[in-house]
């Protein structure tokens, strides 16, 4: 009953004093890079659910940058000349963020703008936390299991270095928040390896190490550093609550940039939304399209 009010307020606020019905809010287009595992795409579209369940009345729609469909440029012509924001899938800057999406927004008909990567974000750290403490993390350790554990923090990679300052950064954060040295590592292009992490932690006297997978939803990579882990091995992040909530964020501060007269491509000043709960500076302007 709440869910259906909550949906019945959200059209009403669409209707003016007069009867005429408002301009609905710009579109969120959530950009997944695509996968050849089908399980990717399962956990991507269950996560657009979510998002429409906390946001009632906005339209959710989905685009892959690449393997599959819909492909944004796809999506981004079905919306005709709307305006849209374009919120990535993806939790570090690097190419496709400062390349590959504005291009393809650019090369369309809507009205765009283009949101940060994911993270680094408390909301990324909470969901972290959480798939560990699924995998049996124990948040409550003695000293000495405290002083043996650490984890790895399994991530994509990337040639880009300031994809590796985001992911440093999301393992420091990770790391005040359980107490324990967390290692930032890579399944493909950037060092060290998650076996080199590992492998390093181990001969330095851990003996609990854990890996933490910091990955949108399940696929090869994932699944690859999981089987590496001497331990205990987290799932993907996938529709962790906190996954939708910091989509909605990323689009709410797109377009409290827009609204602060911002100059285009992020020049200049701009103002932010309120951030949701743990929300720290580390914020990206939106570029505009």
């Amino acid at each position: 009953m709440n869910q259906i009010g909550t949906q019945l307020a959200s059209q009403l606020s669409l209707i003016s004093l007069n009867g005429r019905r408002r301009p609905g809010p710009p579109a969120l287009v959530v950009v997944a890079h695509g996968s050849r595992d089908p399980r990717a795409l399962r956990t991507v579209r269950k996560l657009l659910d979510r998002v429409r369940e906390q946001r009632p009345g906005l339209q959710v729609h989905l685009g892959h940058i690449e393997l599959n469909e819909p492909l944004l440029p796809d999506t981004l012509e079905s919306l005709g000349t709307r305006e849209t924001v374009l919120v990535p899938l993806l939790l570090s800057r690097g190419y496709h963020i400062k390349r590959d999406i504005p291009e393809m927004a650019a090369a369309s008909q809507v009205r765009a703008r283009v949101a940060g990567a994911l993270g680094p974000h408390p909301l990324l750290v909470d969901a972290l936390q959480s798939r560990l403490v699924e995998a049996g993390w124990r948040m409550r350790m003695d000293a000495g299991t405290r002083r043996g554990s650490a984890v790895v923090l399994a991530a994509a990679g990337s040639r880009d270095p300031e994809s590796k300052v985001d992911t440093n950064r999301t393992a420091q954060l990770l790391s005040d928040r359980l107490g324990v040295p967390v290692v930032p590592a890579y399944a493909t292009t950037a060092a060290p390896t998650v076996q080199d992490a590992i492998d390093s932690l181990t001969a330095r006297g851990f003996h609990r190490v854990a890996v933490a997978s910091y990955f949108t939803a399940p696929g090869r990579f994932a699944t690859e550093c999981a089987e590496k882990a001497p331990w205990i091995a987290s799932a993907p992040l996938g529709t962790h609550p906190a996954m939708a909530e910091l989509l909605l964020y990323r689009y709410d501060q797109a377009l409290a940039t827009q609204a602060s007269g911002m100059s285009p491509r992020g020049a200049g000043l701009c103002q932010f939304a309120a951030p949701p709960r743990g929300a720290t500076s580390h914020n990206e302007p939106a570029l505009a399209i």
